[in-house]
């Protein structure tokens, strides 16, 4: 019984190496190249040739303190880094790094111009608790800082600041829209 195993093992392992030497001729590697490049060229990212948008070019409607509507052109390309405008300028405490501050938000997806979350659907204002270092994704971190309670701000955020590949339910790669209303800034309580 053993033998028969081995000799069985042995002749599956001659048949393989047969089958895959006659697998790759030269004739087939080159077409294994050809496949594989053209695969490789239909995977890759398209080139928006577009110029930048600038952060004027998204448009904000609503007063601070109501739901915001957020308008994205169509003519210019996603820019690439972290875009801010203040929209309202607030009059209170200004968000400084480790400062816990409480906002209501939306956000809009700049591929489809989709909502995609808001505070305001919930009800209630989000709290950012230790600004700078929070648990939120790099764009808000960089983002918030300077933004005064009162006040209102438009954050374009690129997705090297964003949720980059991972996604986490929003299209990999996306250049994210936020509104953000500061509702109350205070020190921090992380530590």
């Amino acid at each position: 019984m053993r033998n028969s195993i081995k000799i069985l093992t042995v002749a599956t392992a001659l048949v393989t190496g047969v089958s895959l030497a006659g697998c790759s001729s030269d004739d087939d590697s080159s077409t294994a190249k050809t496949t594989n490049s053209a695969r490789s060229s239909a995977a890759a990212p398209t080139v928006d040739t577009r110029p930048e948008c600038s952060v004027d070019a998204v448009t904000v409607t609503g007063d601070a303190g109501a739901r915001p509507q957020i308008t994205i052109p169509d003519d210019c390309a996603p820019p690439t880094q972290l875009l801010i405008k203040d929209i309202t300028p607030g009059t209170g405490t200004e968000v400084a790094a480790g400062n816990d501050a409480t906002v209501q938000y939306d956000l809009v997806t700049w591929s489809d111009k989709v909502e995609k979350d808001a505070s305001w659907n919930r009800g209630e204002p989000f709290t950012v608790e230790n600004v700078g270092q929070a648990q939120v994704i790099d764009g808000w971190n960089q983002g918030l800082i300077g933004l005064k309670e009162g006040g209102r701000r438009l954050l374009i955020v690129p997705p090297t600041l964003g949720y980059g590949r991972g996604g986490n339910g929003i299209k990999p790669n996306e250049t994210l829209v936020f509104v953000i209303d500061a509702v109350s800034v205070a020190p921090g309580t992380a530590g």
